[in-house]
């Protein structure tokens, strides 16, 4: 009987899938058409933009030796000695895909808690849980929290552990304050609880002064010493975490629609906003703790996304993972070669850009009410 039961609901969220994409071809609205073509647009750019970003740096390396060196390492031949070969591979190669990745995440999160929140202001930043993972991040730098032979998991699990007790923290609070656990609530939590992070991060700062500089110029991003197993674990929580946000894109449709209307149509509210809510803030976890607090990315590149595919979740996150990763990685570059020698932290980047841009896409959508 409950498996008729799952079947239904099933049934009832595709229903809805499908009316969002009716409601789109209604005459006065923007007709939705996503094809494969418009996919292979979205990779052959990402591809271009990563390979434009291994080109260029401090030392610029031309296209076709890049192209060479990339091949010949991965097929595993062998590749004459020289610097560009160690400027691609050790250092920039991962380096450039750490910042895709990174982008990509961050850009799937923003779309789904959107979407699920029904708020256009909805991220992993507004919602807390990125300020969680940057305290467990900073507790694990300022106190040298590591596991042996792994020397970076005790910032990666200090991020993920406290991304996903803030993520408790929040849903506790928002269910004592409303039993619903309406929109409204969760947003408001995570600010308030935001500003007190901030504070607690401010005090393990002051005594860690030794660490400072450190602490400081990872709080506001960084992608520097980035290495291809930090590309491996991104990868990995982007597969596990993506892939399960991508599971529910159907659901986060009827979620756009209204949080009443995907309870009526047969959808367990507190069970999705539970997955969705507990994926976005691993997957928040990881990035973190590979690239710092990187802001905007998750905020801005869904709504540009939105322009081009539609509100269609089932088609709009897997354009945020195209558009997310160029973003990042052209953000990256100007981070390393704008003042070069020196080096801007990508997190002043991604706010200087993503600010601009976002207040004319609200600017834009306030308009043309």
């Amino acid at each position: 009987m409950s498996g008729k039961n799952t079947l239904n609901n099933k049934e009832t969220v595709r229903d809805a899938s499908a009316s969002l994409t009716v409601q789109d071809k209604k005459p006065g609205v923007r007709r939705e058409s996503f094809a494969f073509v418009i996919y292979l647009g979205f990779a052959l750019v990402t591809l271009a933009a990563l390979l434009f970003c291994v080109c260029v740096g401090s030392v610029s390396v031309p296209l076709k030796e890049t192209f060479e060196v990339i091949l010949k390492g991965i097929f595993g031949r062998e590749l004459p000695e020289g610097t560009s070969q160690y400027i691609i591979l050790s250092t920039r190669l991962p380096r450039v895909l750490c910042a895709a990745l990174v982008g990509a995440s961050l850009s799937v999160c923003g779309g789904a808690m959107q979407g699920l929140l029904k708020n256009p202001l909805a991220d992993g930043s507004t919602l807390g849980v990125s300020s969680g993972a940057s305290l467990g991040a900073v507790l694990a730098i300022a106190f040298g929290i590591t596991i042996p032979s792994l020397p970076f998991a005790g910032t990666v699990v200090m991020a993920m552990l406290f991304a996903f007790l803030s993520l408790v923290v929040i849903l506790s609070l928002s269910y004592k304050m409303d039993f619903s656990l309406s929109t409204n609530t969760i947003i408001l939590i995570g600010v308030i609880f935001s500003m007190f992070v901030s504070s607690v991060m401010s005090l393990v700062i002051t005594f860690a002064s030794e660490k400072v500089k450190q602490i400081t110029f990872w709080t506001m991003g960084s992608l520097a010493g980035s290495s291809y197993a930090n590309v491996l674990m991104l990868f990995i929580a982007l597969v596990l975490f993506g892939g399960t946000l991508f599971r529910y894109s159907r659901e986060l449709n009827a979620f756009a629609v209204g949080e009443d209307n995907a309870r009526h149509i047969g959808v367990n509210v507190k069970r999705v906003k539970l997955i969705v809510l507990i994926s976005v803030s691993a997957l928040i976890g990881v990035c973190v703790s590979v690239g710092g607090t990187i802001g905007f990315v998750g905020l801005v590149m869904p709504h540009m996304t939105r322009m081009v595919v539609g509100p269609n979740h089932k088609k709009l996150l897997p354009a945020t993972v195209f558009s997310g990763a160029v973003f990042l990685m052209l953000a990256d570059l100007v981070s390393r070669v704008l003042f070069s020698p020196r080096e801007l932290p990508i997190g002043v980047v991604t706010s200087f850009v993503g600010s601009i841009v976002f207040v004319y896409i609200f600017y834009k959508s306030r308009r043309g009410k």
